[in-house]
């Protein structure tokens, strides 16, 4: 792994803490960027089926040579097949797309708690898929603590993962906290804020001093918090950088100033509000 440590999900699995996300790239360009990030190192890789660029993901997985049991992918359930039978044809179709007989992880995109399909349904269409055995482990996206609440109580499975928006300017330390008291890993998306927080004063101040960029110290910072972060890029230099990450540490202090910069700022939406769904 080159490195990169791995946290053990609450069934045992093991997970890559840092992994490479392939949010917004285009299907015609996901294989050759993955293929990239494969060959630095990177062995776990971000999708989703809302993203439509799983194919491009299973195709720079079965070129790279790679034995697929080293390597970790993750999809997401599309917003609009959270009616079981949906579901259940929904992760079939994604299996087919990445050409896989079993996923690593497979996650509720979005709690959609607004529409007229109650994600508890959603959840035990996951149970199901888990059952099958066609799927490692199961987990939840964008998932506040009472949507868990919920689901702990009318279903059997607890989540293995939660990926929700975090960055120094959405700490989200108390999701973060419920999920570790639950055992539920959280998982970071955008994790530099879409880049809005690497121009910040204290950012840039850690970055200068250490020698480093200051994506790697807002990473860096994720890693020694315990988060799983899956950083995204085309370019095959930060492709290169965001994965030195490993020989380095923060200390105590750059530690709480990066965490004292949250204001509760999303640069994505309100998990208790987003109801979209795609056409």
């Amino acid at each position: 792994m080159a490195g990169v440590p791995t946290i053990t999900l609450n069934n045992g699995v093991e997970i890559p803490q840092l992994g490479f996300g392939v949010y917004q790239v285009p299907p015609e360009d996901t294989a050759d960027v993955v293929s990239v990030a494969l060959e630095i190192g990177y062995r776990h890789i971000d999708t989703a089926e809302m993203y439509g660029n799983e194919k491009g993901v299973g195709e720079a997985v079965a070129r790279s040579g790679i034995d697929r049991a080293e390597i970790f992918v993750t999809s997401k359930l599309n917003n609009g097949f959270h009616r079981r039978d949906d579901a259940l044809r929904a992760f079939d179709q994604t299996l087919a797309d990445l050409k896989f007989d079993q996923l690593d992880l497979f996650l509720i995109h979005w709690p959609l708690p607004t529409i007229d399909v109650d994600y508890v349904e959603t959840w035990k269409a996951m149970e199901e898929i888990y059952a099958s055995g066609r799927v490692r482990a199961i987990g939840v996206s964008n998932f506040n603590p009472h949507h868990l609440r919920r689901l702990f109580a009318e279903t059997e499975i607890r989540p293995a993962v939660n990926q929700i928006e975090v960055h120094p300017y959405l700490a989200q330390d108390d999701v973060r906290a419920f999920d570790a008291d639950h055992e539920i890993v959280t998982e970071a998306w955008s994790p530099i804020a879409q880049g809005k927080v690497l121009d910040d004063p204290a950012i840039t101040a850690i970055a200068e001093r250490l020698g480093r960029t200051p994506a790697q110290v807002v990473l860096r910072w994720h890693v020694q918090r315990g988060d799983v972060v899956f950083p995204k890029s085309v370019t095959r230099e930060r492709i290169e950088q965001n994965f030195a990450l490993f020989d380095f540490e923060l200390g105590t202090e750059d530690m709480a100033s990066l965490t004292g910069l949250d204001r509760g700022e999303r640069t994505g939406p309100d998990p208790d509000t987003f109801d979209y769904i795609p056409r």
